[in-house]
């Protein structure tokens, strides 16, 4: 019984990873120049609009799922710039819309987020409800979530333009062990201290432990079966309120699925 994590954090935290490619980069541009260089760099770390910029740069268009697409390398990508004190040639922008008359995206998301003006309703996002949110999440979404326990990349693997991403990875990003399909009953339980060991160097550190574990619990309760209840039942005495009303959620709607089975009436392990 596992979760799915984002395709994203299962490696390396990008932030930590790309920050030092930029600095880098920055060296090698003072270093052709033979002086220094105004610079500032970031990586999903300011307050800057990094996908309309890559448009105006020419790295893509903004699809109808609102990420930005590049024709051959499609959706998969990690932005980042840098903001230089110094003249540079600009390349022209991306004008063309390649997404057509396609709405897979749209019929896909299970919380109906992704709008037809290419907008997106944040507070329905499964990676906002999931990482950013940090209140219980609204019950009658509980149910749209699935197994994700961090992010979610629906809309992205539905869109034809991955087809043409290409299969070379940077190993920083493959990720290792279970991060892509953490197992829901043992992630529901982990301590503080378990899971700082666990997140360490991980995009997973963003959403914190009882934020996880509330995850696991929403996901226990949409996909798993009575096998799954005595985990749940256990979050029932964790000492944070958040994780006990999910828990308690997740057994309910284990148990309104068995009583939808007329041959599994008779199981209710969820009242011993």
């Amino acid at each position: 019984m596992r979760g799915r994590v984002a395709s994203y954090a299962w490696g390396d935290d990008y932030h930590n990873v790309l920050a030092p490619r930029l600095k880098t980069l920055v060296h090698f541009i003072e270093h052709s120049l033979g002086h220094r260089v105004a610079s500032r760099w970031y990586t999903d770390t300011g307050p800057i609009l990094e996908r309309d910029l890559a448009q105006r740069a020419g790295l893509g268009w903004i699809g109808r799922n609102t990420c930005l697409i590049n024709p051959r390398a499609g959706s998969y990508l990690l932005l980042s710039e840098i903001l230089l004190g110094i003249e540079l040639e600009p390349d022209e922008p991306f004008r063309t819309d390649h997404c057509g008359s396609c709405t897979r995206c749209i019929d896909a998301c299970p919380t109906s987020c992704i709008l037809p003006d290419r907008t997106l309703d944040a507070r329905r996002c499964i990676s906002y409800l999931t990482i950013e949110l940090r209140s219980a999440v609204p019950a009658s979404l509980r149910p749209l979530i699935g197994d994700w326990v961090f992010g979610c990349d629906i809309c992205q693997s539905v869109c034809p333009w991955n087809r043409f991403a290409p299969e070379d990875v940077d190993p920083s990003f493959l990720g290792t062990g279970e991060n892509p399909h953490p197992v829901l009953t043992e992630e529901v339980h982990r301590s503080r201290e378990e899971f700082a060991v666990r997140a360490s160097g991980s995009p997973l550190r963003r959403i914190g432990p009882v934020g996880y574990r509330r995850n696991t619990a929403i996901a226990l309760g949409n996909v798993g079966s009575t096998e799954e209840v005595p985990a749940l039942q256990l979050a029932l005495a964790d000492p944070e309120p958040m994780i006990r009303e999910h828990a308690s959620w997740a057994i309910h709607r284990i148990a309104e699925r068995l009583l939808e089975n007329p041959a599994d009436r008779d199981q209710q392990p969820w009242q011993d």
